[in-house]
């Protein structure tokens, strides 16, 4: 040894858990310290980030350190050491540094195996395999086992822990294991009687080399033993057809009949056969003094306890089970009760008028009991008869029926909560068929039944439908437009209806000879009103010879009453038309002998709230909402009124069946068929949160599926249509504010967030909402905020320097005059819309004296006589130039729906509103049928200011009616204040 080389010995000992307590001595007989050993020990050990990562121990005056057990063969099977050192090893280290390397062999191999006793303590340890071990490593292993078995104990507890280690350190290799060999976690797992060979092969980790398969089979009751009864059977893995049964008797010899060569194979595995079987069964399935264990007869509980208990309680130990044929699809399958529909029931109802019976959502039908168990159906007399006989596995027609009786009481608590005598109504039935037969509907709950126990019920039976002839047509005809009955056009409509339009008059028809409402929702400007006006002609030409004549009645906004009249005048003369709205409109007296002369009452939402306790006086032959919308909050006295009219049939019309929540949904479907989705509370519960809140896919499809058959909305896009509309271009203005617009920005926002220290609650709401209503007047233009009184509003004509100070103080005003200007030098006509009163006055007076030629301006304080004549003044193509006005100014709520203004083909969003669909409404007045050119829309936005942000919002909720999903501007109020901030406050890069 040079006299440079330092000479350390290492002592080591293991602990039982696999740890290895090292320490150094030197020549001198000095302890060499904790530090100064585990640097130089482990100067080249990556896995312990070379000694760093190691614990130090005192005990006494000496210092340990301690490697963790799954480090410590591979360190000493590796033993990559510093040259400089002359390292010795203490005599107790020899078996460690001679066993180390064949050890992290077998690893490396994978030439290991679990721990049989580990297994029985309820461990996973892993031991190395004997067969791999060279006679050299096998014959050191017996010899420190004689002498050290601590040492052999943690010998295998570091062996274990570096397997976990190399093989299964990773959460995709543990879940291999898992995966791959089940039985190793198996908690219950039943090993008695097993060697190990016989575990390894039972968990599937050693292959089985014997040609068959021991099993257990469950035998069921025949001509030769009325019976159920257990077999021990060997089965031919080269053909499992082949089945051996044998005896095993209770000392464990096993007798039989099974081929020479397998004889070998029986004898080195029956002795545990018969421990493990009384491991794995209950002590009751064993016969006594016989020669075979098995003999004993079986109960119809005790083998209902095999198939449902006892059988995985045999795989979880390994075993292999053959039970009946049919077992596995009928416990499967739950029993199920259905409704079966008598023949005859639910055929066609009346087209009538008043006395007359159509069917409708609440008729009654009648049915029968049909409990289905698995393929077998049962009535309820068969029923009664089979569960009477108190057995959970009976025969039944040749067939075998599982009968669990905890399922059994549930089906007897269903019906019991049914009185069939009394039949269901075509709405549960409906339900239970659209939501494929499941519970969610009648039987499973009611329609105000909470949630949790709906879920509950979920997990129990299922309640389904059995349709009769007439039922499979009706609801195959509400779900396929392709069986809607054919109709003649009626013969007083003067127009020709586009296919899609006899296709939404002809469905029209056909709900209301059911009784069933109707929502027709297509896109505006694809005709509604005409497709309405020949259903209107169809009742009056069926219902002529009726003995009492009844009118319908139509509703809808002020606005459009005028168009209706002119509507019906042109596509229906033939039909008798009564306006009642206005203060001219008939009293109480002169109405009833009026309507009687009427085929068709025209009335607006206001004057049918106002007149509610008159008109609900009769029953309607039709009921019809356009603008169904108008009723989409259902707790307003408006909604309240209109459902209170009694009709023969109901149908709304709206391009906007969904604005912005469900809500509104369930409003106009309650209109419609009334119950139908539920109460509103249960509404709320079932789909609103499920759908807006948790995004629910399985409730939104129950939703579609529900509304579909009453609901027809067809987009003008679609190419089924074949409108050949022109084009719509979309473009976005960005504007920038003016710096006073800016200022007043700034200050508006600073006094919202200092009033936010001290507001709480509504108080709070309240200031933010009518923040956000100052900010959207300011971006249009800031006369809107200070309230001036300006000389030209109240009518200075010769004002032209406040007409220029009008125009300078806004961006917007000066952009919107510009573009004007251009487009009517081209000579086209454009809408404008506004939702404030002030800037559609400022819009009129700014621009009818800068184009100087008529510009027109709607708002909801334009009376009806006026607003029909503007529309025409508008559309006309004959007045001359300078009486032709082309510019039209209307206030979105006022003038967003239900007008024709085609002549126009550009049309300006001066601000923005909360609502794509509301915005995509006002823009259809000029982008509908009857539009010849292409459609230029422009949105205006004030750069760096909340309409930003609006403008964002709406990009982000275009998807909304399509989905059935949104929110409205309310959640601003609920915003922290940091928050408020950030999106309320102005970034000044873009103020003019």
């Amino acid at each position: 040894m040079s006299q440079y080389t330092e000479a350390i010995t290492v002592h080591i000992s293991l602990s039982a858990y696999g740890d290895a307590l090292i320490y150094g001595s030197t020549q001198a007989g000095n302890y060499v310290t904790g530090l100064n050993l585990k640097q130089r020990l482990f100067a080249w050990h990556e896995a312990s980030f070379y000694g760093t990562e190691l614990e130090i121990q005192q005990i006494q005056e000496v210092e340990l350190v301690l490697l963790p057990s799954e480090h410590v063969i591979p360190f000493f099977a590796d033993r990559k050491l510093l040259e400089h050192i002359d390292w010795l090893w203490d005599e107790a280290s020899e078996p460690l540094i001679q066993l180390a390397p064949a050890l992290a062999s077998c690893i490396e191999e994978k030439q290991f195996i679990p721990s049989l006793i580990a297994f029985q303590g309820g461990k996973l340890q892993w031991i190395w395999d004997e067969g791999s071990l060279d006679t050299e490593a096998k014959k050191a292993l017996s010899q420190i086992g004689s002498v050290n078995s601590d040492f052999i104990k943690g010998l295998h507890a570091a062996f274990s822990s570096a397997v976990f280690q190399r093989c299964y350190g990773t959460e995709i290799n543990a879940a291999d294991l898992r995966s791959e060999y089940p039985l190793l976690f198996a908690k219950d797992g039943a090993v008695a009687g097993l060697d190990e060979q016989g575990w390894l092969i039972s968990i599937g980790w050693k292959a089985d080399t014997a040609p068959f398969r021991t099993l257990l089979q469950l035998l069921e009751p025949d001509d030769e033993e009325p019976f159920w009864r257990l077999n021990l059977v060997l089965q031919d893995k080269l053909d499992p057809v082949v089945l051996v049964p044998i005896r095993l008797a209770e000392d464990g010899h096993v007798s039989g009949l099974w081929p020479d060569s397998w004889s070998s194979h029986i004898s080195e595995r029956s002795a545990g056969w018969l421990e493990h079987l009384r491991a794995s069964l209950p002590a009751e399935q064993w016969a006594e003094h016989s020669e075979d264990v098995l003999s004993k007869p079986l109960s119809d509980e005790a083998a209902w306890q095999f198939l449902t208990v006892d059988s995985r309680r045999l795989l979880e130990a390994g075993w292999q089970v053959l039970l009946p044929a049919w077992w596995e699809a009928a416990s499967r399958k739950k029993p199920k009760l259905r409704a079966k529909v008598r023949a005859g029931e639910a055929s066609e109802g009346s087209q009538g008028s008043k006395g007359s019976s159509l069917f409708g959502l609440n008729s009654i039908v009648q049915f029968d009991w049909r409990i289905a168990i698995g393929e077998t159906q049962l009535t309820e007399a068969e029923f009664a008869e089979l569960v009477a006989r108190n057995e959970r596995l009976v025969q039944f027609r040749g067939q075998w029926i599982p009968l669990d009786p905890v399922l059994l009481a549930q089906i007897r608590q269903a019906m019991d909560g049914v009185d069939s005598s009394q039949g269901l109504s075509f709405q549960d039935i409906l339900h239970l068929h659209l939501l494929d037969n499941s519970n969610v509907s009648y039987g499973g709950r009611s329609p105000d039944q909470p949630e949790e126990e709906e879920e509950e019920s979920s997990r129990r039976i299922q309640l389904g439908v059995e349709l009769n002839e007439h039922l499979i047509k009706l609801i195959s005809q509400l779900s396929r437009q392709s069986e809607w009955p054919k109709l003649d056009e009626p013969l007083g409509l003067k127009a020709d209806l586009r296919t899609y339009q006899y296709d939404g008059y002809s469905w029209l028809v056909f709900l209301r000879r059911f009784g069933l409402g109707a929502c027709l929702a297509d896109d505006m400007g694809l005709g509604k009103t005409v497709q309405f006006i020949a259903y209107l002609l169809h009742l009056k030409e069926t219902l002529k010879d009726a003995d009492t004549k009844l009118p319908s009645l139509l509703i809808c906004p002020t606005s459009v009453l005028g168009n209706w009249q002119k509507e019906l005048s042109r596509f229906a003369p033939s039909l008798k038309v009564m306006l009642h709205y206005g203060s001219g409109r008939s009293n109480e007296k002169t109405f009833h002998e009026e309507i009687s002369q009427a085929d068709i009452i025209l009335t607006s939402y206001a004057t049918a709230t106002l007149d509610q306790e008159l008109l609900k006086e009769f029953t309607w032959e039709s009921l019809c909402l356009d603008e169904a919308q108008n009723i989409k909050n259902a707790q307003t006295k408006q909604s309240s009124a209109v459902r209170s009219f009694p009709a023969n049939h109901r149908i709304v019309l709206t391009g906007t069946p969904i604005e912005n929540r469900l809500s509104e949904l369930w409003s106009l479907y309650d209109f419609i068929n009334p119950g139908y989705l539920g109460s509103a509370r249960a509404f709320n519960t079932r789909f609103i949160q499920a759908i807006e809140k948790d995004h629910d896919e399985e409730r939104t499809i129950q939703l579609q599926k529900l509304v579909k058959p009453f609901m027809l909305r067809r987009k003008k896009k679609d190419p089924a249509i074949q409108l050949d509309l022109p084009d719509k271009n979309e473009m976005k203005t960005y504007i920038q504010l003016t710096v006073e617009q800016g200022t007043l920005y700034d200050q508006t926002v600073n006094d919202l967030l200092n009033k936010m220290k001290e507001l709480e609650g509504i108080e709070r709401k309240g200031a933010i909402l009518a923040t956000l209503t100052r900010l959207k007047q300011l971006c249009d233009h800031p006369v809107l905020l200070t309230k001036e009184s300006l000389p030209d509003i109240q009518g200075d004509e010769d004002s032209s320097l406040v007409t220029e100070m009008l125009i300078s103080r806004s961006s917007k005003l000066e952009r919107l005059l510009e573009m004007v200007k251009e487009l009517r030098d081209e000579g086209e006509r454009c809408l404008i819309f506004t939702q404030y009163i002030g800037m559609g006055e400022i819009l009129k007076h700014v621009l009818q004296r800068e184009l100087e030629e008529p510009v027109l301006y709607l708002n909801g304080s334009t009376s009806k006589t006026a607003r029909d004549r503007m529309i025409d003044q508008f559309q006309s193509q004959t007045l001359p130039p300078a009486e032709q006005p082309n510019v039209f100014i209307l206030s979105i709520k006022a003038g967003g729906v239900g007008l024709n203004l085609t002549a126009a083909n550009h049309v300006f969003h001066f601000d923005r509103w909360w609502n794509p669909a509301v915005e995509n409404q006002a823009t259809d007045r000029a982008y509908r049928m009857g539009q010849t050119k292409d459609v230029q829309v422009h949105k205006f936005i004030s750069l760096g200011t909340l309409e930003e942000r609006i403008d964002e919002m709406l990009e982000n909720k275009q998807q909304l009616s399509d989905n059935v999903i949104s929110s409205t501007e309310n959640w601003i109020t609920e915003l922290s204040t940091d928050a408020l901030k950030d999106l309320f406050t102005l970034r000044r890069d873009f103020v003019g």
